[in-house]
């Protein structure tokens, strides 16, 4: 069984971006070796609520979906649907001030990237 480095992070959601608080609502995962990217997305809508109660559930959604959307390529991935997997990764990963803000990029060994993406969603997120 060939294992391959992959590397992964986190996406917070920052209801209120001046007031820093957040809580994972999805992980992103890149395997360079087999040209992999994927996110799966978990909004705990009890938590967004708690962090702010006006905050707009339905656009966080958006959001993360639109993040799943990229990783998968194609259609809805917009004007990175040409793009190769690293370069998606890379575009997800990097720093913004918007609601849902992507963490520090992690690494790690798997043979099986896309059950890795399940097995961090459930780890670390539900």
């Amino acid at each position: 069984m060939t294992r391959d480095v992959f590397e992964y992070a986190l996406l917070r959601v920052v209801p209120r971006v001046e007031r820093g608080e957040c809580f994972n609502a999805g992980v992103l995962v890149y395997c360079r070796a087999r040209s992999f990217v994927a996110a799966r997305t978990h909004l705990d809508e009890a938590k967004l609520r708690a962090l702010d109660p006006d905050a707009d559930a339905a656009g966080v959604r958006a959001a993360l979906r639109a993040v799943e959307q990229v990783c998968g390529g194609g259609e809805g991935a917009g004007q990175a649907a040409g793009d190769d997997a690293g370069r998606r990764f890379r575009w997800l990963i990097a720093p913004r001030s918007t609601v849902v803000q992507p963490g520090a990029v992690h690494s790690g060994l798997t043979a099986d990237p896309a059950g890795e993406v399940e097995r961090l969603l459930d780890l670390l997120v539900r």
